[in-house]
Order: structure tokens, then C-alpha cells, then sequence
């Protein structure tokens, strides 16, 4: 005979406790403890296990086997750049994204490259048809002969299914849709997806398939359901991106197989989602180089030097509380560099509506773009365009002086290679020298935005024959 009880589930960390409380005692949300009804089978349910690998008892890590652990190809470069340089075998990989951003489109494609370049995938839906399937397949132009799709909510049935077919990878769209008959929650809540997510992980490191799951996030950005869904998965993926623009962002932020500071940028078009190589290029396309408050910084996502152009505008309000409206830079940190201008710089903003924009829909959060916002704003303030031909870089402290950032020589030469010939960087910074490229090294925000804005700073200049230290 089976006891049951009966438990409160918190919805943000999946604790659990004996009675309902308003506030959950261990991650301290609000109105998060659900009632469940737990089911505990009174006989002894364990068992000897194989263990992962199939190894039943304790090896020394010399003696493990790695042969056959090869990584897996996947779609493209820019997907594999993310995993660390392709699929691991046994691999549970989690990937979330707001509604619409393009989560099934991506791994449709990656499925069907997949099947058609090492073997069989198996695609499960638990949100559509196998028609609907089929449809979005042929608007992509993917029929390969090994990609099969099955339509099933039932997690049970599921698992029954990957141990006939034995498919070289595994997509289940999505986590939170699946069910398990054994627990008497609803779909999605928080047993549901933690006891889902354990059995795919077992089938995953037992027998070396690969599984990527689909996951929904909340209003807040994050993955729905407990944050312990993100602790059992090996890799935590966000495509990211504005609804409305093409450009989509695939960033890394938990790989237990690679670095999470990669990121993957793909533009999505009416077959699908297209990788973005030079995404510098394409960013910079459509810039206007005569329009006062435009700036560009060369930001680092993960080992890749991005060029990205800054727009601000500035406007007289007749509020007693003028606007500031950030989109794709942090809100608090467009005060702070604000208030910098207004004390160190002397520009009068208090009257000001100020907006900053990051154009094709990127979110920037390193500090090397503060010198660029900088300078946007106060080229707008003063309608005075910035020097076309160069680049800003330089993270900004509250007294106004330029701190130094990393990864300059990269940063340089991918500003380089796209035709800028000017760079105005903090002093403090360790630059290399490039032919026919001019450093400005500065030590404070004044002199930038005077020298950006065609003004004489007090610095010298230092071109590609002369030493950095010199000048500093």
C-alpha cells in the first residue's frame, strides 16, 4: 500500500515543507507554496545501480575509458562555438527563450542537420502536431530521410519510445508539457519538471544520447519551474533578442563541457535561422556616420570582438522629472554615466529626456561601452557628430577618469580589419600597434569626448610606430 501525504512545493526553489506559508522560508518569494499530494510506496524501492557509463563501483580516474566521448557535430559554427565545440555524448542540454524568439525553429534545424550528417534523431513535441511539424519543416526547406517526430505528452511514453528507436540524439520540446502518470501534480509544476528532468537524465548518461530540452521562462526572463531544473542539466542556454528584430543571440550561461562566455548570433529569415559570421559587419550596415549621437565600441562577447553602433538623444522636457529610456544597456548604469556627465563633464542634462539605444536589438552589459554612451549622449547634447572614422572604448569611474579593459588587442583589430583608423582607448590600457591605425590613450572622460568631438585634447597621439608606455 502506498501513504500519502501532503506537502507544500515552492514554485521558485522547489523546497518543500509540512504546512503553507505566505513567504517561502529558503528563497524568500512570496505566495510560491503550491499544495501537492505525495504518494511514498512503503516497500524499499532501492537497488544495486550500474551507474553511469555502465561502471558499477569506484575506478581511478586514469582507468576511466573515454573512447567513443568524441563531440558530436552540430549546426553550423556558431551553435558549436556555444557547446564548447559540439555535442557531447550523454549530454543534458537546456535551452530557453521567450515566446516567439525561435527555440523550436533552432533545434528543428539542428535536429535535421543532425540526421542528415551523423544519424537518427528523434524530435518529440508535446505542444504540436506531427502535421504541424512536417509544416515548419517545409517552410525550412529540412526533409532528411533519418529525422523522426512523434507527438506525446506522456513522459513514460516517451522513454519507452527513445529505448526502441535509439536515436543519436534526442529533442523534447518541451519540459514543461511532458507529464509522468506516478505523480499526481500537473504538468509543469514543480515534481513534475525535477522528476522528468532526472529520468531524462539517466537515459542520457546510461546509454551516451544526447537530449535537448525546450524550456519556458517566466515573466521575469528566467526558466519556469524550480531553479534545481538547472542544476541537473549539463548546459543553459538563452536565445535571446528583440521579438521584432532579426538578430538572435544564443548565450551560454552554465556548460559543464566549455566556456559560458560564447555566444552564437543568427538572423532569423523566412527558412529558418541563418548564421551571422561577421556579425560586425552587419551590425555597422546601416549606420549614419553624419548624424550627431551616434558612437561605436567594441564589445567582447565571450572571445569574440563585436563592433556595435551606440545611438543617444538628448531633448528638452518640460517635466519636472525627465525621462531616461535605455534599450539594450542597463538602466542604472545610464544614471551613473549621466550623473558623471553632468559633474565631471559639466553638460547640463537635468532638463533632459535622455535615450540610449543598442542598435539590432543587442544587450550590452560589460563596462567597456560606457566611454561610447558617453560620448553619444554628449554628442547629441551638443549636436556635434562623432569622428566617423573611429572607435570608443573605455569603462568610466565616478570621478570621471578612464579605467583600463581587457582583451584591447583583439578589440583593435577587429576595428581594424572593418576600416576604422582611430581608436581613443583609456591611457592606463596595454595596446598593441597596428599599421595605419592611430591610438588616442586618454585618462579621463573630458578629453575623450573633446577629442571624439573634433576638439584639441591635452594627450598625444600614438600611431603605429611609437611605443604606448611612452605616453602613458
Amino acid at each position: 500500500m502506498a501513504k500519502t501525504r501532503t506537502i507544500y512545493l515552492c514554485q521558485q526553489c522547489g523546497s518543500q515543507q509540512s504546512r503553507w506559508m505566505g513567504k517561502c522560508p529558503d528563497c524568500g518569494t512570496w505566495d510560491s507554496l503550491v499544495e501537492q499530494v505525495e504518494r511514498k510506496e512503503t516497500g524499499g524501492r532501492g537497488r544495486a545501480g550500474t551507474g553511469f557509463g555502465g561502471i558499477d563501483r569506484p575506478v581511478r580516474l586514469r582507468d576511466v575509458p573515454t573512447s567513443g566521448f568524441a563531440r558530436l557535430p552540430v549546426m553550423g559554427e556558431e551553435f558549436g562555438r556555444v557547446l564548447g565545440g559540439g555535442i557531447v555524448p550523454g549530454s543534458l542540454v537546456l535551452i530557453g527563450g521567450d515566446p516567439g524568439i525561435g527555440k523550436t525553429t533552432l533545434l528543428t534545424q539542428a535536429a535535421a542537420a543532425f540526421a542528415e550528417v551523423v544519424g537518427p534523431a528523434l524530435y518529440i513535441s508535446a505542444e504540436e502536431s506531427i502535421q504541424q511539424i512536417k509544416l515548419r519543416a517545409a517552410r525550412m526547406g529540412l526533409d532528411p530521410e533519418q529525422l523522426l517526430v512523434y507527438s506525446e505528452t506522456s513522459l513514460a511514453a516517451v522513454l519507452e519510445q527513445i529505448a526502441i528507436v535509439k536515436p543519436g540524439l534526442v529533442v523534447v520540446d518541451s519540459i514543461q508539457t511532458v507529464y509522468l502518470e506516478d505523480i499526481t501534480s500537473a504538468a509543469g509544476s514543480v515534481s513534475q519538471v525535477r522528476e522528468g528532468a532526472l529520468r531524462l537524465l539517466r537515459i542520457a548518461k546510461e546509454t551516451g544520447i544526447p537530449i535537448f530540452l525546450v524550456g519556458h521562462v517566466t515573466k521575469e526572463g528566467a526558466i519556469a519551474g524550480p531553479r534545481v531544473l538547472e542544476h541537473i542539466v549539463d548546459v543553459v542556454l538563452y536565445l535571446e533578442g528583440e521579438r521584432f528584430h532579426q538578430y538572435r543571440l544564443l548565450r551560454g550561461v552554465k556548460n559543464r563541457f566549455g566556456s559560458t562566455d560564447e555566444v552564437g548570433v543568427f538572423e532569423m529569415t523566412q527558412g529558418g535561422l541563418r548564421e551571422v559570421t561577421n556579425p560586425s559587419q552587419v551590425f555597422l550596415a546601416e549606420r549614419s556616420t553624419g548624424t550627431p549621437g551616434s558612437a561605436v565600441v567594441v564589445t567582447m562577447e565571450g572571445t569574440r570582438p563585436i563592433l556595435v553602433e551606440v545611438q543617444a538623444l538628448t531633448s528638452t522636457t518640460a517635466s519636472a522629472q525627465p525621462r531616461r529610456t535605455a534599450n539594450g544597456f542597463d538602466v542604472n548604469r545610464l544614471l551613473m554615466l549621466i550623473a558623471v556627465l553632468s559633474k565631471r563633464v559639466g553638460l547640463p542634462l537635468f532638463n533632459q529626456d535622455v535615450y540610449v539605444n543598442i542598435v539590432g536589438g543587442l544587450r550590452i552589459t560589460e563596462p567597456a561601452a560606457d566611454l561610447a554612451v558617453a560620448t553619444a549622449i554628449a554628442s547629441s547634447f551638443r549636436n556635434q557628430r562623432v569622428d566617423p572614422d573611429s572607435v570608443l572604448i573605455g569603462e568610466i569611474g565616478l570621478s570621471g577618469e578612464l579605467r583600463s579593459i581587457g582583451h584591447m588587442e583583439r578589440r583593435l583589430g577587429e576595428a581594424a580589419k572593418l576600416g576604422f583608423r582611430r581608436a581613443i582607448i583609456p591611457r592606463a590600457s596595454a595596446a598593441p600597434q597596428i599599421d595605419g591605425f592611430t591610438l588616442a590613450m586618454v585618462p579621463s572622460v573630458v578629453e575623450a569626448v573633446d577629442l571624439a568631438l573634433g576638439g584639441r585634447a591635452s594627450q598625444r597621439r600614438v600611431s603605429a610606430d611609437e611605443d604606448p608606455a611612452e605616453n602613458t
